[in-house]
C-alpha cells in the first residue's frame, strides 16, 4: 500500500484530512512517524508558498508522496490578519485559546456586519522530488463576539457560517467536511490522488 504522508504535527488538521481522504487504499502517515525531518521553517509569504515548503522538506527527507498543507483566518477588518500568521498570531508561545483572545480583542466594539471574514486552505502535492500541483479553497463566514460549540479547532467556536448560523464550532463535522476551506481543497487534492494512484 502507498504512503501518503501529512506534513503537520497538528492532530486537529491530521484528523480532517485523514477523514475527507478515507475513501482512498493508502496508508496516511504524518510528521509524528518522522522525527527527523529537518525543522521546517514556515517564512513564505503566502499560503501556497508555506504548503510547498513544507511539501517539499518532507518530500526531499523521504522520497515518498507528501501532502503540505496551510490554511488559516482573514479577517477584513484586520487587513486580511491573521492571515499566513494564525497559527501564532499571539506570539512564540500561542495556543488557539491565546489566539482567539487577541483576535477578539482586536475586534472589540467593531459591529457584527464588519466582521466579515474567510478560512483559506493551500494544499501541496509533492513526489519525493517532484512538484506535482498546489490547490486551494476558502470558505467566507463572520467573527462572533463569544466563542460556540466545541467541535473543530483554532478559530472555529468564532467562524459563524451564514448559511446555518452556526460556527465550525456547532456545526455537525459532516457539513463541516463538504462546506469548509480545507474540504474544498482536498476535493481537488482527490482528483490527483486519483490519476497518481492508478
Amino acid at each position: 500500500m502507498k504512503e501518503l504522508i501529512i506534513a503537520t504535527k497538528n492532530q486537529g488538521k491530521l484528523r480532517e484530512i485523514k477523514d475527507l481522504l478515507k475513501d482512498f487504499d493508502v496508508n496516511i502517515t504524518s510528521l509524528a512517524e518522522y522525527p527527523d525531518v529537518p525543522e521546517i521553517i514556515e517564512d513564505g509569504d503566502s499560503f501556497a508558498a508555506n504548503a510547498l515548503i513544507k511539501a517539499n522538506i518532507v518530500g526531499k527527507f523521504t522520497g515518498k508522496l507528501v501532502i503540505g498543507e496551510d490554511s488559516g483566518l482573514e479577517v477584513d477588518y484586520l487587513d486580511g490578519a491573521p492571515g499566513i500568521y494564525s497559527a501564532r498570531f499571539s506570539g512564540a508561545d500561542a495556543t488557539d485559546e491565546k489566539n482567539n483572545q487577541k483576535l477578539i480583542q482586536e475586534l472589540s466594539g467593531v459591529p457584527y456586519e464588519k466582521r466579515t471574514a474567510r478560512y483559506q486552505c493551500c494544499t501541496a502535492i509533492v513526489d519525493g522530488t517532484q512538484e506535482i500541483t498546489v490547490v486551494s479553497g476558502s470558505c467566507e463566514g463572520m467573527i462572533t463576539e463569544d466563542p460556540r460549540g466545541k467541535n473543530g479547532f483554532g478559530y472555529d467556536p468564532y467562524f459563524l457560517i451564514a448559511e446555518y448560523q452556526q460556527t465550525f464550532g456547532e456545526l455537525d463535522p459532516s457539513i463541516k467536511a463538504k462546506i469548509s476551506h480545507r474540504a474544498k481543497a482536498l476535493m481537488q487534492v482527490k482528483d490527483v490522488l486519483s490519476q497518481i494512484l492508478a
